[in-house]
């Protein structure tokens, strides 16, 4: 059996679950999410936790066992306590503020970059820290990534964006060779 899908998934009280025509809902205090699913997995509520188990032992079932455990855990997680991903803009002039629905960064290019904070999101500026946050974890990751990537860390000065907790490997410069 699956590691990870025999652990069953927790459901904390204001959250409601349903399994109907093949889509998982999940809705909660800070949201409702919803996600197909492969009728091959099945789904056995016990009031506070749901236990996910498979159909058969085919390789590819046992695959899907794993991986709707995960995401049915994670949007119990979402609606309930909500996802968010740190990011820090460090460089000389470098800074980024929110403009309605607009993240405006100045990356050190020759014009401001202005990103469309995807609707579900929000985005926090404090000083040189950007918080994204949402209840669907695959969503903050993706957005999170796609603003990382407008100026990636660089390994000489650090500069530019990077995750909170990522450790930038440092290089010495042409100087530091003699």
């Amino acid at each position: 059996m699956s590691r990870i899908g025999k652990i069953p998934v927790k459901v904390p009280s204001g959250v409601k679950v349903s399994f109907q025509n093949e889509e998982i809902t999940v809705e909660g205090p800070k949201g409702k999410l919803k996600q197909k699913y492969h009728p091959v997995i099945t789904f056995e509520d016990k009031g506070a936790e749901i236990v996910v188990g498979r159909k058969d032992e085919a390789k590819q079932s046992k695959a899907f066992h794993g991986l709707y455990r995960n995401l049915l855990n994670n949007m119990v997680i979402g609606v309930s306590a909500g996802f968010s991903k740190s990011l820090v803009v460090s460089g000389v002039g470098y800074r980024a503020e929110i403009q309605g629905k607009l993240l405006a960064l100045s990356l050190g290019y020759s014009n401001d970059i202005y990103v469309a904070v995807p609707e579900g999101l929000s985005v926090a500026s404090e000083g040189g820290r950007l918080v994204i946050s949402g209840i669907d974890k695959q969503r903050v990751g993706e957005f999170a990534a796609q603003v990382r990537k407008l100026r990636g860390p660089e390994p000489y000065k650090g500069k530019g964006i990077r995750y909170e907790n990522e450790i930038i490997r440092r290089k010495v410069g042409k100087s530091g060779v003699k």
